[in-house]
């Protein structure tokens, strides 16, 4: 303004005509949407801890009280419904603090399951025409048996309860049944030796999804278990000459028996 007396004045004087020609209509932000989902939002790494971090097997063989409770509380704070069979290990640690961690996370864990499938069990009882809660009862129940931290016999006993869900989700409703339901059913009788009912459940598999892998696989594990010899390379050779894509390591399995 010192430099250019009669410019700068003038300048800032066009500009706000300019303004006020131009920019004198407020303007109507009805149209536009912040959408909260296209936000995404990045933490910062934190760099020391994700260094530091081994598998909770790892630190238990190796038995170093400082690793062994730094990777229990870094477990502990985040779901650890998957982590549950690692989290067993911990009890046989020489540590008693790490083993105190791993007693009173599995007993409170455990008391929510026997509560939440109780719950969820009187529920199919009582609504018999929904079918949901017994969807949710045989996802819920395979998170945590596939993990096997049930005594042999508590194990059986809720595998029982799962089989009979599954039993009036099919006959319900058979169409709710996925080929991943299938195969949590058979797997989980078939690990208890409930050679019956885990034969059944390959068997309507096999009926429904013909055409996929676990149809074979899960009948080639019960006729292992069962040791049916005539049965299992029956199984074996259909396999074969199907059209189902075949993983790695059922392709193992029939370079060994094949």
């Amino acid at each position: 303004m010192l430099l250019c007396p009669v410019i700068g004045p003038l300048f800032f004087f066009i500009g706000h005509v300019f303004y006020l020609l131009v920019f004198w209509k407020n303007v109507d932000l009805g149209d536009v949407i912040f959408s909260k989902e296209r936000v995404k939002v990045r933490t910062k790494a934190d760099e020391e801890r994700e260094r530091d971090i081994i598998p909770l097997e790892e630190a238990v063989l190796v038995n170093e009280k400082k690793n062994l409770r730094l990777v229990m509380m870094n477990v502990l704070r985040e779901d650890i419904r998957n982590s549950l069979a690692s989290i067993t290990l911990a009890l046989e640690s020489e540590d008693s603090e790490a083993s105190h961690y791993a007693a009173a996370v599995l007993s409170d864990e455990l008391n929510k399951f026997r509560f939440n499938v109780q719950k969820l069990w009187k529920q199919i009882q009582e609504e018999p025409d929904r079918t949901e809660y017994e969807e949710m009862l045989l996802d819920y129940m395979d998170n945590i048996l596939r993990q096997h931290i049930f005594s042999s016999y508590e194990q059986r006993k809720f595998v029982d309860v799962m089989e009979q869900a599954a039993e009036l989700l099919y006959g319900r409703e058979p169409s709710k049944f996925t080929i991943d339901r299938y195969e949590e059913v058979c797997l989980r009788t078939l690990e208890v030796k409930d050679y019956e009912h885990s034969e059944k459940w390959c068997l309507r598999m096999a009926e429904q999804f013909q055409e996929e892998l676990p149809s074979y696989t899960c009948r080639l594990k019960l006729y292992f278990a069962r040791q049916d010899r005539e049965e299992f390379f029956e199984t074996l050779d259909a396999l074969k000459k199907s059209n189902v894509i075949i993983d790695s390591e059922t392709l193992e399995l029939i370079r060994v028996f094949g």
